[in-house]
């Protein structure tokens, strides 16, 4: 009943915020797309239904709204709307999501923590930076709410033992978190804000691969990860005892001769398509045809069936969809460039509406979804800036993973508050953290090397 009266209210809200800001010369499009615009925001904002079914309304309702002479007094061609769920973004996010399903499947993840642990040794502040680094790592190259679960699913018989007055145990919680959420800034396939943002430069004259967004990403990544743990070990680690990492989640399986040759064909894929990723510039082909290498191979040799292929990430997959088909529309249908003069009239400075751009996107990747916020600002920020559109892209994606002051905020975030280990205001340290010195970091990294 909440969610109808959250959905009741959000429509009527976008109804009356669209009236208000109507004028006289918008289109019937242009005003179709403004009342979807804020009903989507408000329905990602209450929660009323999940996120991707705001997705699957956003393109059907562009679907018929811009293409039938009932709806619009000049209907378009739609498939633009409808072929986003062909796009580069989604292909390159499901390879992914296929290398994360076949590292779960043949526990290398498990085996990878396992071994990161016993190398740290038993100082709690080392444990810190071993879970933290593998978090960072694993972060960049398949779901960063995967990782986090995987994580901590291993260490909890340790977090568990460890008893309720322990601070390192806090630190823990709070560290992979942090970790995975700034590790997904590495990489294009780290975080979808980056695939988004990636995918919005493709037909400029500024496109980003998967190195050249590695640049600008990694270094961010590796410095807001390395002061957060800092951070941690001064505030939790004072006076903690070493300890003792014999009781970490086993792995399950037993290493058969069979079980250790799919181990070593994910390993061989997992490298074949890293190298053609970093190797980019030299053969040409793009970060999302390079998926194709585990879409293929990974069913091929099966390692991944039928019902592991049915329980990847689709719904995150959708909801970029949609993100991708509302960026469309407010483009195409001149809504943006309307609001965007508006703005530009302004004559604010380009850095400050840089720097305005990046703590926007922190602030409301903090309440809604980060893919959402980037979907809305980053073709608004490319309008208002058309002279910067790379930079607008990069810092907008990168600075949606700043957001950490809630539970909500981020998944990883309500992962480790899901374990009933860590008080909602425990967030606010990585929240106050990296979401005030984040964005303002993204924009002069980004700026010196641009």
């Amino acid at each position: 009943m909440n969610r109808f009266f959250s959905f009741v209210i959000s429509f009527v809200a976008a109804a009356g915020i669209t009236w208000l800001l109507h004028e006289q010369s918008f289109t019937q499009a242009q005003t179709s797309v403004l009342f979807l615009l804020m009903f989507s925001v408000g329905l990602w904002l209450t929660e009323a239904t999940s996120p991707f079914a705001v997705g699957l309304m956003i393109i059907a309702f562009l679907a018929f709204a811009l293409g039938y002479e009932k709806f619009t007094d000049a209907p378009v061609d739609v498939k633009v709307y409808l072929n986003t769920f062909s796009s580069s973004v989604i292909w390159l996010m499901m390879g992914g999501f296929f290398l994360a399903s076949a590292m779960t499947k043949t526990e290398l993840d498990v085996s990878l923590i396992h071994l990161t642990l016993k190398v740290c040794g038993t100082n709690p502040k080392w444990v810190l930076f071993g879970l933290m680094t593998i978090t960072l790592l694993f972060s960049m190259l398949i779901s960063n709410t995967a990782t986090t679960a995987m994580v901590i699913a291993a260490v909890m018989p340790l977090l568990l033992r460890m008893g309720s007055n322990s601070n390192a145990r806090k630190s823990f919680l709070l560290g992979v978190p942090i970790a995975a959420t700034t590790g997904g800034m590495g990489t294009i396939i780290g975080s979808p804000p980056n695939a988004i943002a990636a995918g919005a430069l493709v037909n400029t004259a500024h496109p980003v691969d998967f190195i050249a967004w590695s640049i600008y990403g990694i270094p961010v990544s590796l410095s807001l990860t390395l002061l957060s743990w800092w951070v941690l070990v001064r505030l939790f680690m004072k006076n903690e005892v070493r300890l003792s990492l014999e009781d970490l989640v086993p792995v399950k399986n037993e290493i058969t001769p069979g079980f250790r040759l799919k181990r070593w064909t994910v390993i061989g894929i997992l490298s074949v398509t890293l190298l053609l990723w970093l190797t980019g510039p030299l053969h040409k082909l793009g970060a999302a045809p390079v998926s194709a290498v585990p879409l293929v191979l990974l069913p091929l040799t099966g390692i991944l069936k039928g019902e592991d292929i049915r329980s990847i990430g689709w719904d995150t997959l959708i909801l970029v969809a949609g993100g991708l088909a509302l960026g469309i529309g407010l483009q195409q249908t001149g809504l943006l460039n309307h609001y965007a003069g508006r703005i530009a009239a302004l004559h604010v400075p380009a850095v400050a509406f840089l720097f305005l751009l990046a703590y926007a996107t922190m602030f409301f990747s903090n309440i809604m979804s980060n893919t959402a916020t980037s979907t809305v600002l980053i073709p608004l920020g490319m309008s208002i800036l058309p002279g910067h559109l790379k930079e607008v892209c990069i810092i907008i994606g990168l600075a949606a993973s700043t957001a950490l002051f809630l539970p909500v905020s981020t998944p990883p975030n309500a992962i480790a508050y899901s374990t009933g280990l860590i008080e909602q205001k425990d967030f606010r340290i990585g929240g106050l953290l990296i979401g005030l010195l984040g964005p303002a970091f993204i924009v002069v990294w980004v700026l010196l090397i641009t």
